[in-house]
């Protein structure tokens, strides 16, 4: 990931042009188009990711108790498919794909959260725990159908897991009482952010999760600010700001 200037950037209703890379849709599937250089060591990325969704949404749900933090969960139920030149990579399996928005950086609104997504026999199930600054929490369990529905149910128990080992993140997920929740890998382990998959235990099925982890307060702390350049370039920034 490059953060690039105002000059670089070019959007239509269908199109978002960032730099060398893009992201189109065409009616039926989200195609991106990845052409960039990985940091902190220059090697070459190149490929295709196209997301085929099942059903969309049109759900915006407010984060936060003055609605200034918006998310979208686009197509809970999608097939994606993963082309890499470089590295010389492909995939294909389920996927999901949704959108945050905001009227303010993140930092301003939360001190962490812990987000996950499991696929379930009968559609997926998404999962947020929020922490906001001033210390009060909000719990959100939803489950999609494959038609883009979503039913809220109960928010299982808050579960800790263990910190990342690098960068000693602390995490924690929702489960169902009385089952085993177990880190499975470590996909990004980072001074405010972790990426992980989870074997967790939702609607009375065993899934394996993908999880993430966000620290607020790490982000907005001026060491890891200081951090970020190394981990994304930035590239004739001009009038671009930083937002959600």
């Amino acid at each position: 990931m490059t953060e690039r200037g105002c000059k670089q950037l070019q959007r239509t209703a269908d199109t978002l042009v960032i730099g060398p890379s893009r992201v189109e849709w065409d009616g039926s599937a989200l195609t991106v188009q990845i052409d960039e250089r990985g940091a902190p060591l220059p090697k070459r990325l190149r490929g295709t990711v196209r997301v085929h969704p099942r059903a969309l949404t049109t759900q915006h749900t407010e984060l936060d108790p003055a609605g200034r933090h918006r998310w979208w969960p686009i197509a809970p139920e999608s097939r994606v498919e993963v082309v890499m030149e470089n590295p010389k990579l492909r995939w294909t399996g389920n996927g999901y794909l949704d959108s945050n928005s905001g009227d303010e950086p993140l930092e301003q609104g939360f001190r962490q959260w812990d987000w996950s997504r499991a696929k379930l026999r009968e559609g997926s199930a998404v999962l947020y725990d929020m922490t906001f600054l001033n210390g009060e929490r909000r719990a959100l369990a939803l489950r999609f159908d494959g038609r883009g529905a979503a039913e809220p149910f109960e928010p299982p128990p808050r579960v800790p897991l263990k910190t990342t080992f690098w960068w000693r993140i602390p995490r924690a997920t929702q489960a169902d009482a009385g089952h085993d929740v177990a880190v499975l890998e470590t996909l990004e382990d980072t001074p405010f952010y972790a990426r992980s998959t989870v074997r967790t235990t939702l609607q009375g099925e065993p899934v394996t999760a993908f999880h993430e982890s966000l620290s607020l307060t790490r982000f907005d702390t001026r060491w890891v600010q200081m951090l970020l350049p190394f981990r994304m370039p930035r590239i004739a920034l001009g009038s671009a700001s930083r937002k959600d």
